[in-house]
């Protein structure tokens, strides 16, 4: 990571980040979704046992990679929240067309 020599630079730094960020959960979005698939009740879409395990796993990665473990676990959570209410929709709606098609 550089230096910034003035607020714009730093801004413009991070918007590129930004972008990255967004495709990437734009990317596991997509994966969510797929899991979905292979889920069979609204208990497995709200596993709460493999959010415990992902929050230890991003934390641990946020330890080794210098960042502050508090934070990650904080956007973590809000963004399996947000994941999982979109997931719970799919469900539904996967579930609701099998039953339209039988």
């Amino acid at each position: 990571m550089n230096k910034c020599k003035s607020l714009n630079e730093a801004r413009e730094n991070i918007e590129r980040i930004d972008r990255h960020i967004v495709k990437l959960i734009g990317e596991r979005r997509h994966y969510v979704k797929e899991a979905t698939n292979f889920k069979e009740n609204t208990e497995d879409v709200l596993d709460k046992a493999r959010v415990e395990l992902i929050i230890k796993k991003v934390r641990r990665l946020a330890e080794k990679a210098e960042v502050n473990p508090d934070m990650i676990e904080e956007v973590y959570r809000m963004m399996i929240t947000a994941f999982g209410k979109l997931e719970i929709e799919d469900f539904k709606l996967k579930h609701m067309q099998q039953n339209e098609d039988k």
